[in-house]
């Protein structure tokens, strides 16, 4: 993964938890004590470290950390010089949820290393669609949970998720998202 996700991990529990929370974490993930280099490779597993020593550090299950950097991504990734982009993927959450695997496509410009997960949209009503993710990278369907409640906020929406793992020719997971829009929040 490259070093943007770090950071990212990084900064999420520098403002939550404080510096010396993350330098426990970071000591105990066997990470040296030096900036993430956003636009440099580091393997998978430095950054499953990362999660599974701020699980022990910070007494929460592994799922939780992911959920909450799920949510921590969509704010970091459109102060960190993305919102553009993210603009650009959809003005609305099913949209943009349509449009994830194209968005990624943009990105790999920048990130020519990269290898994103795949995403398909199905069973769309104007309420509700299953969203399909497709990784290499096992358990991480936790982050999408986040990542789909963070987009509930950038679109002012209150989001629900029902997840499901497919085995299978293709295994992947699926998530039941449903929304409405926030009372006295324009759609």
């Amino acid at each position: 993964m490259y070093g943007l996700i770090n950071k990212a991990v990084e900064g999420l529990v520098r403002s939550k938890f404080g510096d010396a929370a993350w330098d426990k974490i970071r000591t105990r993930a066997g990470l040296p004590d030096e900036p993430f280099i956003s636009m440099e490779m580091y393997t998978d597993k430095s950054t499953y470290d990362l999660v599974g020593a701020a699980s022990a550090e910070l007494g929460a299950p592994a799922e939780a950390i992911l959920e909450e950097f799920g949510m921590y991504w969509v704010k970091y990734t459109g102060e960190a010089g993305y919102s553009e982009l993210m603009k650009a993927a959809g003005k609305t959450l099913p949209e943009f949820l349509r449009n994830l695997d194209q968005m990624h496509t943009r990105v790999k410009l920048s990130f020519p290393q990269l290898n994103p997960p795949s995403f398909s949209v199905s069973d769309e009503t104007p309420s509700s669609l299953v969203l399909h993710y497709y990784s290499a990278r096992p358990g991480l369907a936790p982050l999408v949970v986040g990542l789909l409640r963070g987009l509930g906020d950038r679109f002012s929406v209150d989001v629900t998720t029902k997840t499901e793992r497919v085995e299978g020719a293709r295994p992947h997971d699926r998530f039941h998202v449903g929304w409405k829009t926030r009372v006295g929040v324009p759609a």
